[in-house]
């Protein structure tokens, strides 16, 4: 007799999960941490009433595969035009500084013998925080009216170009490090052919989804088919170029970036899917699979130098970027505290690499706590950096013309 007991579980998460979510808000806390904290308070950490399923793995890998896509679809190319190459000096140091840094505090508590899968885990927790999560600064910015200075303007693309280089060194360390896993010489080269693969058919997708946009830039077929088109990206890299994913996803998102007529219409309307059903459950699943449980002093010591680097690892690397583009001390110090926030892209690439076997179970609630506090210390830090500056009144941009 087949069991509907799913139909449960889905409105339990829906339900919790916007219950936290705006309880976390009321206290100026992202809702992403109320969704998490549902998944633990309800799951095997706190109450039991959750258990991870086959349902909920295969909903929340939808999940992750539309907010990589939702991320694509944001991606402004002309804003990374013109910051050019400050935003990429930043963005470069922004991922190598926290790889080495965050993966030495892995090594340092974990390495009892090196070997390579010892080096490829610390440097898949490396990866993890090389991520920044920008919504949290641009928020903060946009209170302070400094959303479109120069500090702002670098910011937003910099953190664009983050991702983009975080998401090519999580599928080369993934490819080395998973189950199946393959030399190094061969993951680069499934990677320089997937970019051609990408580039071929970007070319030709692009063309075809604006000709389509000129008569149904509005309708919700265009919106279906850039779905589609999402999940055809996402299974071609996984399956012929053993690339993650939510890397295929987040080009096909960039591939159609451009489309002014039908983006952001398109945008919306992934946005409202994603939300309504498929990120709850991605975020809950964090949360059930963060077991409080098995958490150790150890762990917990782990967790607090962890932190500390994710953090310094920020501020150092992209700081030092800014100033070698020749931006001020205090341009550079909040440029460097503007990328420490970690967010969504962090959890998708701690996810996978619990799928992959790249990160052990047992360490994966101090990460999720991590990334949480980072987030959380951002608004604070940035605003110490402006302190003593005359906030000159800018054209401010609400929050939802930016998720807009």
């Amino acid at each position: 007799m087949e069991s509907y007991e799913f139909l449960l579980t889905l409105a339990i998460i829906l339900l919790s999960t916007k219950v936290f979510g705006l309880l976390t808000e009321r206290v100026h806390l992202p809702q992403v941490v109320g969704a998490i904290l549902a998944g633990v308070i309800l799951g095997p950490s706190c109450l039991g009433l959750l258990e991870q399923t086959d349902f909920l793995t295969k909903a929340s890998e939808i999940g992750v595969i539309m907010l990589m896509f939702i991320a694509g679809l944001d991606t402004d190319l002309k804003e990374i035009k013109k910051t050019g190459l400050a935003a990429c000096l930043i963005a470069v140091m922004g991922v190598f500084v926290p790889i080495i840094m965050c993966g030495s505090v892995y090594w340092l508590f974990f390495a009892d013998k090196w070997d390579f899968t010892t080096v490829i885990r610390g440097i898949f927790v490396g990866v993890v925080f090389a991520a920044t999560s920008v919504s949290i600064t641009v928020e903060t910015l946009n209170e302070m009216g400094r959303l479109k200075s120069k500090v702002g303007t670098t910011l937003l693309s910099a953190a664009i170009i983050d991702d983009i280089i975080g998401i090519v060194v999580l599928s080369i360390v993934s490819g080395m490090g998973g189950a199946q896993a393959v030399s190094p010489i061969v993951v680069i080269a499934q990677i320089l052919l997937f970019f051609v693969f990408t580039v071929v058919v970007g070319f030709g997708a692009y063309y075809l989804f604006k000709l389509v946009s000129k008569k149904h830039g509005r309708s919700r077929r265009i919106a279906i088919w850039a779905l589609a088109f999402c999940f055809i990206m996402s299974f071609c890299a996984e399956k012929f170029f053993g690339v993650a994913d939510i890397t295929g996803a987040f080009f096909a998102g960039v591939i159609l970036c451009n489309l002014s007529k039908s983006r952001q219409f398109v945008a919306k309307k992934m946005t409202v899917a994603s939300y309504m059903v498929f990120t709850p459950i991605f975020f809950a699943s964090i949360g059930i699979k963060t077991n409080l449980r098995s958490i150790t002093g150890e762990i917990i010591i782990f967790a607090g130098v962890l932190l500390i680097a994710a953090v310094i690892s920020k501020i150092i690397g992209c700081g030092l970027a800014a100033r070698i583009t020749k931006m001020s001390a205090r341009e550079s110090l909040s440029v460097g505290v503007g990328m420490v926030a970690r967010g969504e892209v962090a959890l998708m690439v701690a996810q996978k690499g619990i799928d992959a076997g790249c990160i052990a179970p047992e360490i994966f609630p101090a990460i999720v706590f991590v990334v949480i506090l980072a987030a959380l210390l951002t608004p604070g830090l940035l605003k110490l950096t402006f302190s003593d500056r005359k906030n000159k009144p800018e054209l401010n941009i609400t929050s939802q013309e930016i998720t807009d």
